[in-house]
């Protein structure tokens, strides 16, 4: 088995409605473990979860940037500096089921 891996972008509006400046702030890791499949699966997946993940409002936009099939014990970047830092994973990636 290996674990789906879907990375986005998140920019908040600084600004107003009428006069916008967005900023990136960071974004989010999202795994679909127990993954059983080729890259059309994977991609048909990730355009299933495009719902649940991405945000577009004028206030607040999350957009996926990226997308990998990891091995089963794969950890982000996030989560392995939790590790060295704090002995432990206080934040993990969050956890997408397919329907």
């Amino acid at each position: 088995m290996a674990k789906l891996m879907i990375s986005t972008q998140v920019y908040e509006n600084y600004g107003s409605a009428e006069n916008p400046h967005w900023k990136a702030k960071g974004g989010c890791d999202y795994a679909v473990r127990n993954f059983n499949g080729n890259y059309s699966k994977a991609l048909a997946v990730v355009t299933a979860l495009r719902d649940k993940i991405e945000q577009d409002n004028e206030y607040l936009r999350e957009h996926i940037i990226d997308w990998a099939i990891e091995a089963d014990d794969y950890l982000t970047e996030d989560e392995r500096l939790q590790i060295q830092y704090e002995g432990k994973i206080i934040y993990p990636a969050k956890e997408l089921v397919v329907e």
